[in-house]
């Protein structure tokens, strides 16, 4: 399942949210950024980490599993699920491709990306967090 079409406050900040919690255990995250997928209609969540490389996707999908299941205990709880997310190599070409444009360092930032071209390439939407 992806998300709905309309990237909202809850989104925005669960995605913030999960960044700072994988930081916090000391999982390498590349990059962490809401993606609009043009041809689905819906937003998935980026996780990019040289873990995904080393391990493979299965021990960072059980990695993000384990972060999502702290973040669901909090009181507020967390609008995610794996359902949510993609983990990827650093390389992988949405994260290259935003990369020629942005890059906020190993910080947690908010920017917004929409209706620009990249080398000739369009990039309808996103939402990122962190690209370095």
């Amino acid at each position: 399942m992806v998300v709905a079409t309309n990237l909202d406050a809850e989104m925005i900040k669960s995605g913030a949210e999960l960044t700072q919690q994988l930081d916090n255990e000391q999982i390498v995250v590349k990059a962490a950024l809401w993606f609009y997928l043009g041809d689905q209609g819906a937003w998935r969540l980026i996780i990019a980490s040289p873990e995904v490389t080393v391990s493979g996707p299965r021990k960072m999908y059980q990695k993000l599993q384990r972060s999502l299941a702290r973040l669901h205990k909090r009181e507020e709880g967390i609008g995610l699920s794996l359902d949510n997310i993609s983990v990827v190599d650093p390389s992988d070409p949405p994260v290259l491709l935003l990369k020629q444009a942005v890059s906020t360092g190993h910080t947690i930032s908010g920017i917004r990306f929409k209706n620009s071209a990249i080398n000739g390439q369009m990039v309808e939407d996103s939402y990122i967090y962190r690209l370095m």
